[in-house]
């Protein structure tokens, strides 16, 4: 029952964060008058197919791991000499026929998709959900830490770190996660007295939350609508610091996860309830938003970046030297998958 669990919340998660994500690029393309060919939930052979009026083919297919939708004529991004080719009639809904401004929105599109989706249920969570949320008030401060040596004392009440304002504990967990290996400015409430210390980089500060301290936090649509994009923005910046530090070495790449991990996660949280389990949903949905805008010929973030640098320079980017940035982008994504999946099978297994 529980790995039945598993899969569904898998296969939920996943379909809709990508079917979000798919559906920004088909709006967007019907929007700036480029055809969609095909609009697919799932990957492989299609188990059900129908076509719209629009003769845009929707289908269900047999792997449902996400989805795709294949835009006309987006492959001959770098071929121009076959678009030129094309007689007029063809070149009706291509996607070389919309200015470079539209091609830049139907690609960004489904980013941003993925960040309106984790925007809406942080929103929602926060005006329909409340629940008790732990104070930033310190209850212990462990011995020959960071924390300890910089005089800060049970009791103490963090208000910002590094100028940005602390409303909960889960916001100091996020703040430590972006300091990284810098020195971080932390300023205290104690009693009635404002207090600034600095807490030199470590792997653990040595605070520990006042477990007593809670409030229950419901906001207003306003209010909430604030916050959904507050807590959407800290997300976003959290997975760009991780990845800096992965990529700099300072963080092992051992904490990268496959869909596995992705199935665990999301099944623990269907059995923790609704909201939990939305909250996996945007959190993924996020990850999906800013991996997309890496700079990889093969993602979103990519093409974006060649859109830019072809406005600038006035010069299409093809040939032989863009065939080979994106195989070179492909294969760096299937060794990232690779990686993904050997760190969860090591873990797994008990190898590492």
């Amino acid at each position: 029952m529980h790995t039945v669990l598993t899969i569904v919340a898998l296969l939920v998660v996943l379909g809709v964060v990508v079917f979000v994500h798919e559906l920004g690029h088909f709006w967007a393309a019907r929007w700036a008058g480029v055809k969609v060919n095909k609009f697919s939930i799932g990957f492989g052979p299609a188990i059900v197919k129908w076509h719209d009026k629009h003769d845009t083919q929707w289908q269900i297919a047999c792997l449902p791991l996400g989805g795709f939708v294949s835009i006309y004529g987006q492959e001959d991004m770098f071929d121009r000499k076959k678009y030129s080719e094309l007689p007029a009639k063809k070149k009706i809904g291509h996607y070389l026929s919309a200015p470079a401004w539209k091609q830049f929105i139907i690609i960004a599109a489904g980013v941003v998709m993925n960040f309106l989706l984790a925007w809406v249920i942080y929103s929602a969570t926060f005006m329909l959900h409340p629940r008790p949320v732990q104070l930033p008030i310190i209850a212990q401060v462990v011995r020959q830490t960071p924390a300890f040596n910089a005089g800060i004392k049970p009791g103490d009440k963090i208000l910002r770190i590094d100028d940005k304002n602390i409303a909960n504990w889960g916001e100091v967990v996020i703040a430590k996660e972006l300091v990284a290996n810098d020195v971080a400015n932390v300023d205290l409430l104690r009693g009635d007295n404002l207090i600034s210390v600095k807490l030199e980089p470590a792997e653990r500060w040595g605070l520990v939350a006042d477990g007593s301290k809670k409030e229950i936090q419901k906001k207003g649509f306003f209010t909430a609508m604030y916050w959904g994009a507050r807590e959407t923005y800290y997300q976003s910046k959290t997975l760009l610091v991780v990845l800096k530090q992965i990529i700099t070495g300072e963080r092992s790449s051992k904490q990268l996860g496959s869909f596995i991990t992705i199935a665990q996660v999301s099944g623990q949280a269907l059995s923790a309830g609704v909201w939990a389990f939305l909250a996996i949903i945007a959190l993924l949905s996020v990850n999906l938003g800013i991996l997309n805008l890496l700079p990889l010929p093969v993602l979103d973030g990519g093409y974006l970046l060649i859109l830019i640098i072809e406005a600038i320079f006035h010069r299409k980017l093809q040939g032989r030297a863009m065939e080979i940035a994106i195989m070179c982008g492909w294969v760096l994504i299937l060794a990232l998958f690779l990686l993904t999946m050997w760190n969860d099978l090591s873990r797994i297994l008990g190898l590492n």
